[in-house]
Order: C-alpha cells, then sequence, then structure tokens
C-alpha cells in the first residue's frame, strides 16, 4: 500500500512527461524546426554566389517566415524578434529595418484602428449591422455573399485593401454579434475571413486598389517604359480573378465556417428577435448626435479616398486626419479611456515588420538574387506559351512567400526583359502575368491588410490559415486553367499549341 502513492504520482509524472513531449513535438514545431536548421545551413553553407551578409539575411529572414507562417509565437513578437537580431547583426541600415514605422500604410492603421474604435462606440456599426440583417436576413451563406459583394463594390470606391478592411471589420462584428455569432467562433471568423479575403483578392484585377498593382504600375513604367491601362488591366483580370474569385471565396468561406443546424436557428431567432425591437436606440430612430457626426466624417473620408487622384492625398493621411478628429476633446467620439482600451499596438507592429521585412528583402539583394535563381530552374520556353506563363505566375507566387506581396512587383518588373526573353511572350504579358501570383495568398503574413484584419476581428491563425489555404488551392485547379482561356481569347497567349 505504501507503494500506491508512489505508484500514482510517477503515473502521474509520466503523463505529464508525455503530455510535455507531445506539445514540444507538435506539427508546427516540428516544421519550425525544420526550417531554423535549414536556415542554419544556409548561414554556415551560403549557396554559390550569395555573399556572407546577404547569407546571415536569408537566414533571418526565413527563421522569421517560419515563425509567422506556422504561428509559434504571436505575430507582434515575432516581429520584435526580427527587429531586435537585424540590428545587432547589422543586416540593412535602421532606416531600412525600421522603415515600416514611416510608411503610409503604418498610419492608414493607426487612423483606421481609431475610426473602428469610433465605429464600435457610437453604435453606429450596429446600426448598419441591423439594417443588413433586416434586408439579407440570417441564413449565413447569404449573409457571407453580402459581404463579399459589398467589398466588390468598395474595391471600385476606395484605393486602398487596408482603408476597406478597417472600415468593414467593426461593422461585420457588430454583424455577428447581431447574429448570436460569439467572439471566437468559427462562423464570426469566416464571416471576418471572407471580408479580409474579398478586400485583397478581389481587388487584385482593379488597378489602383491595392499596393501591389500600384507597385506594378510604377515599375512597368520606370523600368520598362510600358503603361499599363486601367481597362487594359481590369479586361485581362477582372472576369477571372474577381468575379468567379469571389464566388471561390464565398464557396470555400461557406464549407470551412457553415453553421450547424442549431446554431443557424439560434442565429434565425436572434435576428427575429433583435428586428422586433422597434424602439432599440443602437439600431432603429433617430440617429444620435455622435453617430451622425461619425456618419458625416466616414463619408468625407470615403469621398476623399476614392477621389485621391484628383486631390493628391494619400489614402494613409485621409485615414490619419480621420482619425485624428475622432480623437478631439471637442467631438469626443473616441475618449481617452476607449483610445487605451479599443486602439491596440500589435496590428502597428505586425505592420512596421512586414514592411521592413520587405524593406530588407530588397536593400539586401536577396529579392533579386532569389528571382534570379528561380529564373534558371523555372521550366520556361518560347514554344510552350502557356508553361511559360503559369511559370511566370508561380515565380511570383513562390517570390510573395519571401518578400510579401507589395515586393514580388518591385523585384520582378526590373528584370521582366530577361523575362520575356526566356519565355518569348511580349512583355505585357510577363508584366502582367505576376498578378496571377501575387493574387495567390497561401499563408496570411503575406498580406498585411489580412493579418490585421485577423487581428482586429480575432480570428486564429489557424483558421486563417486554413481559409488562405483553401482558397489557393481552389483558385490554382480551377481558377488558373479558365484564366488560361481567357488570356488566349484575348490574345496575349498565341494561337495553336499551348503547351
Amino acid at each position: 500500500m505504501a507503494q500506491g502513492p508512489g505508484v500514482g504520482a510517477g503515473g502521474a509524472g509520466s503523463g505529464g512527461a508525455a503530455t510535455g513531449l507531445a506539445r514540444m513535438m507538435s506539427p508546427r514545431r516540428v516544421v519550425m524546426s525544420l526550417i531554423a536548421l535549414c536556415a542554419l545551413w544556409l548561414v554556415l553553407v551560403p549557396p554559390s554566389g550569395m555573399a556572407p551578409e546577404m547569407a546571415l539575411g536569408a537566414g533571418l529572414i526565413l527563421v522569421t517566415i517560419g515563425m509567422l507562417a506556422t504561428g509559434v509565437l504571436a505575430e507582434q513578437l515575432v516581429v520584435l524578434i526580427f527587429f531586435l537580431f537585424a540590428m545587432i547583426l547589422v543586416i540593412a541600415p535602421p532606416s531600412v529595418v525600421f522603415s515600416g514605422f514611416t510608411s503610409g500604410a503604418f498610419w492608414l492603421v493607426f487612423g483606421g484602428l481609431v475610426i473602428g474604435a469610433a465605429v464600435d462606440r457610437t453604435g453606429l456599426g450596429a446600426r448598419i449591422a441591423a439594417a443588413i440583417t433586416r434586408r439579407v436576413g440570417a441564413d449565413y451563406r447569404v449573409v457571407i455573399a453580402a459581404i463579399i459583394l459589398v467589398n466588390m463594390v468598395l474595391v471600385f470606391l476606395m484605393p486602398s485593401t487596408l482603408s476597406r478592411v478597417v472600415m468593414l471589420i467593426p461593422v461585420v462584428l457588430a454583424l455577428a454579434g447581431r447574429l448570436g455569432f460569439p467572439p471566437g467562433g468559427k462562423q464570426r471568423s469566416g464571416m471576418i475571413m471572407a471580408t479580409l479575403l474579398s478586400a485583397y483578392l478581389c481587388s487584385t484585377s482593379v488597378l489602383p486598389a491595392n499596393v501591389p498593382n500600384n507597385v506594378l504600375l510604377g515599375a512597368a513604367e520606370a523600368f520598362q517604359g510600358v503603361q499599363i491601362r486601367y481597362f487594359d488591366y481590369l479586361l485581362l483580370h477582372f472576369p477571372v480573378l474577381s468575379m468567379l474569385r469571389a464566388v471561390t471565396i464565398w464557396a470555400c468561406v461557406v464549407w470551412l465556417f457553415r453553421p450547424s443546424a442549431a446554431e443557424a436557428a439560434r442565429a434565425l431567432e436572434e435576428a427575429r428577435e433583435e428586428a422586433s425591437a422597434e424602439a432599440r436606440p443602437a439600431t432603429r430612430g433617430v440617429f444620435t448626435a455622435e453617430e451622425g457626426r461619425l456618419s458625416l466624417l466616414l463619408t468625407l473620408a470615403l469621398v476623399l479616398w476614392a477621389t485621391d487622384s484628383l486631390h493628391g492625398v494619400a489614402p494613409a493621411w485621409v485615414s490619419l486626419g480621420v482619425g485624428l478628429v475622432c480623437l478631439l476633446p471637442l467631438l469626443a467620439l473616441v475618449p481617452p479611456e476607449t483610445f487605451r482600451e479599443k486602439v491596440h499596438v500589435g496590428p502597428l507592429i505586425y505592420v512596421a515588420g512586414i514592411i521592413g521585412i520587405g524593406a530588407v528583402v530588397a536593400e539586401t539583394g536577396l529579392g533579386a538574387y532569389l528571382s534570379h535563381w528561380m529564373l534558371e530552374v523555372v521550366p520556361m520556353s518560347p514554344d510552350a506559351p502557356a508553361r511559360s506563363l503559369v511559370s511566370l505566375g508561380g515565380l511570383a507566387m513562390v517570390l510573395g512567400l519571401f518578400s510579401t506581396m507589395p515586393g514580388v512587383p518591385a523585384i520582378l518588373t526590373p528584370i521582366s526583359g530577361e523575362l520575356q526573353a526566356a519565355s518569348g511572350l511580349a512583355i505585357e504579358a510577363v508584366l502582367m502575368a505576376q498578378v496571377i501570383g501575387f493574387s495567390m495568398v497561401w499563408f496570411p503574413y503575406q498580406v498585411p491588410p489580412i493579418i490585421v484584419g485577423m487581428q482586429l476581428g480575432g480570428v486564429s491563425a489557424s483558421d486563417g490559415l486554413k481559409s488562405t489555404m483553401l482558397t489557393s488551392v481552389v483558385g490554382l485547379v480551377i481558377l488558373t486553367p479558365l484564366d488560361l482561356a481567357w488570356w488566349r481569347l484575348l490574345g496575349y497567349l498565341p494561337d495553336g499549341s499551348l503547351w
């Protein structure tokens, strides 16, 4: 009997040890360990033509991207680790490493966070959510379709993905709450991911609607002397990469996050109860003074965002300006206590870090090295135009894993002449092929607005990863062949044998 407790304790200890071992051997940690070993090998034995300084930077970036992709640590902590070691190892000058803090994207997110806090505090988000549910009901499939449709319209009105994200997330959160989907629930995550995926993916085919498009536009003219026209770009990419992509986003999100029959019934009941509350001030009746002031500010912001080509004020400064007005004591739309509670520093650090990683990739020459290396191994031939086009899109897609999406056109456009010689395609087709690549998002970290929106909406890394992975697989298998057929119909691929 004396041995009983000892045996029990030993069993418990063995069980604890087994649990600890299981945690240590979790798939994401195993993958991260392999990535770290690859980074160490890269630093110790640099490939041919890679200077030791470049190899050191490549190792740090590989580990950073590995941690972001696997989610072994919080995104903000990963970014801070990157900042620390980039400075200790002197990977790049401080002005490059910390360039994200001086970028427009950083201040656009800051302004958007303040606007989102104002939308939540004043009840304007709840009012808009109520208006939506009265029109679309509580059917999850219809709700997701409505979210995507709103984004499709805003793509033409607001030239910044981050602007659309920070404006829509508070409304979508209020809508999820009205439908009875709790924080952390899969249905709420699905609504947020539908917002984020459509905000970015459906904008890749509208020329001024996001950063990679605009980088491509400017780089094509600067390096290749090619002017990309709005309508030509829209005609080539919008039918497949926006319209059909929207359908695939809807199908993937509904399949991944659809509620059970009981959850759907509860959501319907919640919507009916809310609809019957005619006197509820947050959803019915005359606007409050705060809602009215915020509505005017948001309308002004929307007009300024939509007309930035006329007045020349970038979306970031519009967002910052509106955010500062919300903070003014005279209006008190976001009082100090709300600012402390609602405006979190995590998304800001993440945006600055992602931009800094892209800047380091460009500054160290790693992006150019990767693209030239991939040019040697990617199968391209003037005799196989379709295969060359797919290879160019794949080249952009793989490069986006390291440089993030805005870095893809900045790195590939200067070497488009070499890519044209290898592929035999027209220079316009070579440039346009990049869009196929940066419209394929495998990991959330590749697109800062997606990861920022996930943090604002409380979406877990696993839910975000499932969404991006499934959407990309469906896009690769179904949309790529349709895109090739559309390119050939428009004359970007020559007649005859495609392969």
